[in-house]
């Protein structure tokens, strides 16, 4: 089999593909087998028809237009491994000429034209330069995150004022639309300021005290009428405010495996530290991203991104908002620019995945769409998805590799240590 490779562009190629008889003897075999299966023939059984039998009853032609159809995806792919060509779209294909019961002995020819990845020069990452901000946890942040424990273990305690932000209430609530009473609800738990209920709820509790009401007009969120806005009575039944224990030695040890308050604040101050390291790699890593896109200009395929855009906005309903294509298809111009850098440092780094690690990935996936591991797991393969998964995590690693290759340091001259990525 010889593959012909003409560049139409920098990522679109047309592949004339010549299939020689011994080559195509394979496809033509099992097309006989194929199609001795299918048909009913008096005297032989299903799969046991010769060959010569069927050229008679079924038409060598049709045999062989059956092994043009069975085969072309196996001569396609085997070009596109000879060629090094890693397709990036469905290609257009065309029979240019084909054996037939005339010509038995004629070569196969095949023109296909198909997307795929371009061609360009992986920029130098090894040792970058790359300087990202000074970050330092401050005594508010270790203080709000202190207060943030202490609420776990708050108790609520009924208080006789006005309700304000954060307190939690009970609450009667009713909506009317057209002087007809909609829905009711009674003793209901909320806490101001969680928008967990409906818009204008917060300010309207502000003003009450205890066994006050009020209304206000908001739009529904549940049930067959939402969207249409209703006139909503709400009755405060109760106010309690949240009461936290004292931050000292005796909540250390009830809270942590700590023995003091200061120790337990220290641990605080060094997971916020490990928190900052995260976001200067991960301001880091786009920092070298955007430095390597910039140095590779890499092409990217005009079909492939429409393609893509064109999904998006349709799952939008915004076809017809042009500021927005315009953003959209810039970002995705930028995916495809970064997942093409990312898969040849993936080469350059010679990284695989091991069956292991796509077994964790995909279990730590399956939390994103509220399913079983096991269950994600089985319809990602009987979709077919797992090799997107493969390069998927791939590229993770790659992103791992350049931190790695990287010299970070933040705008005070300190090291940034790249452990702060695992």
């Amino acid at each position: 089999m010889k593959t012909n490779v003409e560049k139409l562009n920098p990522t679109r190629v047309k592949l004339t593909i010549t299939v020689e008889p011994a080559d195509f003897k394979p496809a033509l075999e099992v097309a006989y087998k194929t199609v001795s299966e299918q048909v009913n023939i008096p005297g032989f059984r299903k799969g046991k028809v010769p060959a010569a039998v069927l050229d008679q009853r079924v038409g060598k032609d049709m045999i062989i237009a059956q092994a043009i159809n069975d085969g072309m995806d196996d001569f396609y792919r085997q070009a596109l491994a000879a060629e090094k060509l890693v397709p990036l779209a469905t290609p257009q294909a065309d029979v240019l000429q084909a054996p037939s019961a005339a010509e038995p002995d004629k070569e196969l020819k095949i023109e296909l034209e198909v997307e795929v990845r371009p061609e360009f020069k992986l920029p130098d990452y090894k040792g970058m330069k790359v300087k990202v901000d000074s970050l330092k946890v401050a005594k508010l942040d270790i203080d709000t995150e202190l207060d943030a424990l202490r609420a776990r273990f708050g108790t609520l305690k009924t208080v006789e004022r006005p309700a304000q932000n954060g307190d939690f209430t009970s609450i009667d609530l009713s909506a009317v639309i057209d002087g007809k009473t909609i829905d009711t609800a009674k003793d209901i738990s909320y806490e101001i300021g969680s928008g967990q209920l409906l818009e204008g709820i917060d300010e309207a509790l502000e003003t009450l005290t205890a066994g006050e009401s009020t209304t206000f007009r908001s739009k529904l969120v549940g049930g067959e009428l939402a969207g249409q806005e209703a006139e909503v009575s709400v009755t405060l039944n109760a106010v309690k405010e949240r009461e936290l224990p004292k931050a000292d030695d005796e909540f250390a040890q009830l809270a942590s495996e700590f023995d003091t308050i200061a120790e337990l604040k220290a641990d605080i101050e060094k997971k916020l530290e490990v928190n900052l390291a995260r976001k200067q790699i991960l301001q880091a890593r786009d920092i070298m991203i955007d430095e390597l896109l910039e140095k590779a200009k890499i092409p990217v395929s005009e079909e492939a991104v429409k393609r893509e855009v064109e999904s998006h906005l349709e799952g939008e309903g915004r076809q017809a908002d042009d500021v927005h294509r315009k953003e959209v298809t810039e970002e995705t111009e930028k995916n495809f620019r970064t997942q093409l850098l990312l898969d040849a440092v993936v080469e350059a780094e010679g990284i695989k995945v091991e069956d292991q690690e796509l077994i964790e990935y995909l279990a730590f996936t399956s939390r994103n769409y509220g399913m079983d591991p096991n269950e994600f797991i089985k319809q990602v393969a009987n979709a077919g998805q797992v090799p997107a998964f493969v390069g998927e995590l791939a590229r993770r690693k790659a992103v791992d590799a350049l931190i790695a290759a990287a010299d970070i340091v933040d705008s005070k001259g300190n090291k940034v240590s790249a452990e702060a990525n695992n």
